[in-house]
């Protein structure tokens, strides 16, 4: 049938990719997610920052004494005096002084002074009143005055970004100008960042700065900022940026000694930083601890009223900026949600000092491509080719080394290499692929559960007609219940009934009950079924001696079997149910296998099943070793034959094959050792078990007693024929020669105990198949897995031992139940000694 395009996985993972690849250009989500990773990155990189900056804030506890903002600027002319005493390496405020300070009452003076001046006969007093009183109210020569003593002010300056049109209005002041860069290179390698409209301090101010730099930001399309211009360009002017002019004169280095290299580097004496195409780089963002700075914040007030000394901020690099709430605005960054412009200043200058910043090498587009390139074809060729448990392993090993790769490059090199986009490709491919496998299952199961269900249903309706009922139920439960089904499984049920199977009969009414409870009168069915189920036996006759008495209140009296008082229905063994009993003379407490023989035989092979049964018996009843049940006594009342034995406490190994619930090596390896003596001695008797398999093995965990049951029981069903013409056995534990029908001896058991070891150890049986035919062709012909494939930890000699027991050619298995066991033990001495040695 041809397929579907949409069922090529190829197809599907190839339109994933493209469609991935056109939202990566075209949109800014996927740029979004490696954003986030790169500040998660930043975020998990440890760095110290510079220690000769010192960051002074305008607080809220200066606004609260000193008075609303803005000040005065005679309060900043005082600060700077009072600064520069202690000869710090720099003074970098990052107030704006753009307009200047007019006071009215200044003004009128200077008019006064104007006046008088002339007239000649205008006193001298007067006038050198009139000049302290204009010198006090000119707070803004006070500040130039100030900047001019201590001559290491630095100033901000403002452009707005964008491109400039036209030629600027005029140009800009010596004080500003006296800054610009020649840079250097090839201009096609990039351009700086383009502002224009700049927005300059006022002249008075200017001439007295040691410099003045821009402060321009820009952030990223979420309002973040992760990159920071270092220089930009004015019309054909190339100015650098407030972080990276205080760099410079923090370094003792003249703007001209700034060396700007198109689209590469900018170097600062021996500092080398590499910048972006226009000009910006990544600077490490610090983190403090607890909520507080990286970098040592003190209050304004705190260093105005000398509270704290001056002399601290000798030789360092000190920046003067507000943090107050409603005084500027603040930033996002990858450390903080709210970082003001002084420290954000600080950060990029520690930055630049110590060379902490991040880079995207030049080798990182073509790595992405090359990753993409190889994530499109794991996706198209490699993925639809593999099982869904080898493909989930080897996709999250490529997402786990991709995100590990980028995180470790930005922690350990602080190289940006953007991998996160790749690895969502690969996560959402995998996620593609794996849905359309899920809904291409799901519609072939609901199609093959529609056909199953009526080939169940009508199997079922088959055997029931042949009167295998137990088959029927098998069918039945596979079909999903509604009220039809539920009158299908009423008359199975009754037909349990007719045949006394009472336990049979309780577990279709109460299969039926967790359905729908009210259906008919099952309620009271299931309470008749299970009070029945207790006592009733299979085969008994109703009256006389042995039989079930019903009494008048429809409880039912405990009936005898043989000497026997019946307590209760214990399971359905090999032969038949097995009953709990009490022998009344001498209170023993024992189990009794019935089989019904006259149900399971022909009745011209009756009296031949019947000696056989009493036959194999006694053989079995001479057996006297502590690892095989003992047999008390053999019967037969109304066609039903009985074996009363040792009741035994624990249950069989049926639960400890299953993967969860494995038993310890050591307590698997006993009970199999036991078996083998166990063997041993029944072979030495000329007692060949036949049907050795867990269900046959009884185990009590507390004291670890291991009892072998059912000897002879294989061999009185083995070669007989049931009316339904079903074989007896347990095909999965057979050897080769037992299922082809040839003579058989001991090494037959040894062969079944091998394939009960393989289960113990693995959770597994050695042979499978989808039917009997391919089952036995597989025990005859093929050699089964390794069971260290299925456990690893189980040691090699175990291994072999294992193999051994389960060779096809009897001459090459252990030849005796002691040879085995002898195996067994060496290797649970060994195994016993390398625990002692690791617990020791």
């Amino acid at each position: 049938m041809k397929r579907r395009i949409w069922q090529h996985d190829w197809l599907i993972a190839l339109a994933v990719v493209l469609i991935y690849l056109a939202v990566w250009l075209l949109t800014p989500a996927i740029g979004g997610l490696e954003r986030r990773g790169y500040d998660v990155g930043v975020r998990m990189t440890s760095r110290e920052p510079n220690a000769k900056i010192a960051v002074i804030a305008i607080d809220q506890q200066s606004l609260d004494n000193i008075g609303r903002w803005p000040w005065s600027r005679d309060i900043h002319a005082r600060f700077i005096d009072k600064l520069a005493a202690a000869q710090p390496n720099l003074i970098a405020t990052t107030v704006f002084f753009t307009e200047p300070q007019q006071d009215k009452g200044l003004q009128a003076l200077q008019k006064i002074k104007g006046m008088a001046t002339a007239q000649a006969s205008f006193p001298s007093e007067i006038a050198s009143e009139l000049d302290t009183s204009i010198k006090a109210l000119d707070v803004d020569g006070q500040l130039a005055d100030s900047m001019g003593r201590a001559g290491n002010v630095m100033l901000p300056m403002l452009f707005e970004l964008g491109e400039p049109k036209g030629e600027p209005d005029k140009p800009l002041p010596p004080y500003v100008a006296r800054t610009e860069l020649e840079p250097s290179g090839d201009p096609a390698n990039g351009w700086p960042l383009a502002v224009n409209a700049a927005t300059v301090p006022i002249a008075q101010l200017g001439d007295k700065a040691r410099g003045i730099g821009t402060d321009t930001q820009q952030p990223d399309g979420d309002g973040v900022v992760r990159s920071v211009p270092l220089v930009v360009r004015y019309y054909d002017q190339v100015f650098p940026t407030y972080p990276l002019l205080a760099a410079a004169y923090g370094l003792n280095l003249k703007p001209a000694q700034i060396k700007l290299t198109f689209g590469e580097s900018i170097a600062l004496g021996n500092v080398h930083i590499p910048i972006s195409s226009d000009g910006r780089f990544r600077p490490y963002f610090y983190r403090g601890n607890g909520g507080t700075p990286a970098f040592a914040v003190d209050s304004f007030y705190d260093v105005y009223s000398g509270k704290i000394p001056v002399e601290k901020y000798r030789g360092k690099i000190v920046l003067i900026g507000a943090t107050a709430l409603g005084i500027g605005a603040s930033l996002v960054t990858p450390v903080s949600p709210a970082e003001s412009p002084v420290l954000l200043t600080a950060n990029t200058l520690s930055a630049l000092l110590e060379q902490h910043y991040f880079v995207s090498p030049h080798w990182a587009t073509v790595a992405v491509l090359g990753v993409l390139l190889l994530i499109a074809l794991y996706l198209t060729l490699a993925l639809p080719r593999l099982k869904a448990g080898p493909g989930a392993a080897i996709t999250g090993g490529l997402l786990l080394l991709l995100v590990i790769a980028e995180f470790a490059l930005l922690t350990q090199g602080m190289l940006w290499v953007p991998l996160l986009g790749p690895a969502l490709l690969l996560l959402l491919g995998h996620g593609v692929l794996t849905t359309k496998h899920y809904l291409l299952t799901e519609e072939k199961h609901q199609k093959s559960s529609a056909e199953s269900a009526e080939s169940n249903r009508m199997l079922g309706l088959a055997f029931q007609g042949q009167g295998q009922l137990d088959m029927a139920f098998d069918k039945f439960r596979k079909v999903t219940l509604d009220e039809s089904m539920l009158e299908i499984l009423y008359n199975l049920a009754l037909d349990f009934e007719r045949k006394r199977q009472f336990n049979k009969a309780e577990s279709v009414y109460r299969y039926m009950a967790d359905f729908d409870a009210n259906f008919k009168d099952i309620a009271a069915k299931l309470k008749r079924a299970r009070q029945l189920s207790e006592t009733v036996m299979l085969g008994g006759g109703s009256g006389g001696p042995g039989g079930t008495v019903l009494l008048a209140s429809g409880d039912v009296e405990k009936p005898m079997l043989g000497r026997y008082q019946i307590e209760k229905e214990l399971g359905k063994g090999a032969m038949g149910v097995v009953y709990k009993g009490i022998d009344p003379k001498i209170s023993r407490v024992v189990a009794i296998k019935t089989m019904a023989l006259s149900e399971e035989f022909e009745a011209e092979l009756l009296d031949e099943a019947r000696e056989r049964f009493f036959r194999e018996a006694e053989t079995a009843g001479r057996l006297n070793h502590p690892n095989i049940v003992t047999i008390f006594d053999a019967g037969e009342e109304h066609d039903l034959a009985y074996i009363a034995m040792e009741f035994l406490k624990g249950r069989d190994l049926l639960p400890y094959t299953k993967p969860d619930s494995l038993l310890p090596l050591l307590d698997a390896l006993a009970i199999v050792r036991q078996v083998a003596e166990a063997l041993d001695y029944a072979h030495k008797q000329n007692v060949v078990h036949r049907d050795i398999k867990p269900a046959n093995i009884m185990y009590e965990p507390e004291s670890k007693t291991v009892k072998v049951t059912d000897f002879g029981i294989a061999r009185i069903t083995d070669s007989s024929k049931t009316k339904t013409g079903m074989v007896l056995g347990t095909p999965s534990y057979m050897s080769p020669e037992q299922l082809s029908g040839q003579k058989i001896d001991g090494r037959s058991d040894l062969f079944s105990l091998g394939v009960m070891l393989y289960q113990l150890v693995t959770g597994s049986l050695p042979f499978n198949g989808d039917s009997m035919a391919e089952l036995m062709y597989r025990i005859a012909n093929t050699e089964p897995a390794d069971p260290r494939t299925l456990n690893p930890q189980l040691p090699p000699i175990m291994s072999a031992i294992i193999m051994k027991a389960m060779h096809k050619k009897t001459e090459t298995r252990f030849q005796s139940g002691a040879h085995f066991a002898a195996a067994l033990a060496k290797l649970e001495a060994g195994l016993k000694a390398r625990q002692a040695k690791q617990n020791g």
